[in-house]
């Protein structure tokens, strides 16, 4: 799967370098606090317990950050490139037995929680509209998961890890209100038998320069699947702050 990705990178990139007459570097990096709104558990999913790693176990607030870099071409086409980790540890005990991935951990046992989703995405996306005051674009993005479910106790510790591909719709919304001032809508979202994801932000976007962007906004996150190996649907709330560096005016 990674050769997989690896190939349309080189595709894109070399069609794009290649072929384009005006084009635009783009770096992006966002951070904040992240807030868990549920992360419901059952591992097997057809046999497991189910266990609430926001309610039976208590999570603690972290910072997030994001990493992306970009290729714009002719103003309409880019492709980017998203490193997006996610840990989030819980803790507490539970009045029952938690079957969790073939390990029974007793009935009022301290047990910890570990939930990790990093997430590397390859996006390509057109600019349907693009006008100095408003651009909506739409692409494509194919995302690689890296996840895994932990719980420990004294004695005990089982995991359960996965790494697969997600394809998803992507898109992006700017509208400026003024010379500087804007709104922001972008993100991935797809749903299917299987299951679902969301990776959604809003912020308002301020212009300090030609080349440089700021933002402030919310970001969610919620997504799951439901089969006899997993049940897990989790959402995460972001209180989201950014900066975007365009290097402008580089030509092929």
């Amino acid at each position: 799967m990674n050769t997989l990705i690896k190939s349309i990178y080189i595709l894109f990139l070399t069609f794009f370098l290649y072929n384009s007459v005006n084009a635009q570097a783009i770096i992006d990096f966002e951070t904040g606090p992240v807030f868990t709104g549920y992360n419901d558990v059952r591992i097997p999913g057809d046999q497991g317990t189910f266990l609430s790693l926001k309610d039976d176990l208590k999570p603690g607030t972290n910072l997030f950050y994001r990493l992306r870099a970009g290729y714009t071409i002719k103003s309409r086409h880019t492709i980017s490139l998203l490193y997006a980790p996610l840990v989030t540890k819980s803790e507490g005990i539970v009045a029952n037995d938690i079957l969790f991935e073939g390990v029974i951990f007793p009935a009022y046992s301290e047990i910890a929680g570990t939930y990790k989703f990093n997430s590397y995405r390859l996006t390509y996306r057109y600019e349907i509209v693009n006008k100095p005051k408003f651009v909506f674009g739409l692409g494509f993005t194919a995302k690689i998961r890296d996840a895994k479910i932990a719980l420990s106790s004294l004695g005990l510790v089982s995991e359960k890890t996965n790494v697969g591909f997600v394809p998803i719709i992507n898109f992006r919304l700017l509208w400026y209100i003024n010379d500087k001032f804007g709104l922001l809508l972008e993100g991935d979202a797809l749903a299917a038998p299987q299951g679902r994801a969301e990776d959604v932000l809003i912020a308002a976007n301020f212009k300090l320069s030609e080349n440089l962007d700021i933002r402030a906004g919310y970001r969610i996150l919620e997504g799951g699947a439901d089969n006899d190996e997993v049940y897990n649907f989790a959402l995460f709330h972001y209180a989201s702050v950014g900066i975007s560096y365009n290097f402008k005016n580089i030509t092929k």
